[in-house]
């Protein structure tokens, strides 16, 4: 059975549709809009559609709904929905993590210390 988080806007890669449809990754790549000639084909109902994408290297990836769709219009899966699960944290999300904790605690510094300086002794 297929399963998605409409609300979710995490778009979901290859394996990811293929766990949830239960189908196997060839099912998945011929179930795909894709054409060797144009990056970006149109939309066909019949298809699973991808994500629009900048260059043909660019993996094919899915918005959780159109998955939902294409299992309940076209595979005809009753009961269709989709989850979207956060996967492992790159190197980029924990850096920028360590780093808003960071600006965290400088705010925290800044607004909760008294000012460190005396009057002015300049004359």
């Amino acid at each position: 059975m297929a399963a998605a988080s409409p609300s979710s806007d995490a778009l979901m890669g290859i394996e990811d549709v293929q766990d949830c449809l239960n189908r196997s990754r060839a099912s998945i790549y011929r179930y795909a809009n894709t054409d060797p000639h144009v990056l970006n084909p149109p939309f066909d109902l019949r298809k699973l559609n991808a994500e629009f994408r900048q260059d043909h290297k660019d993996p094919l990836l899915f918005h959780p709904q159109e998955v939902a769709r294409f299992a309940r219009d076209v595979l005809r899966i009753k009961g269709v929905h989709v989850t979207v699960l956060n996967g492992p944290r790159n190197a980029t999300e924990e850096l920028l993590t360590e780093m808003l904790s960071e600006l965290r605690r400088i705010r925290l510094a800044l607004t909760c210390e008294p000012p460190t300086e005396g009057p002015s002794s300049r004359g």
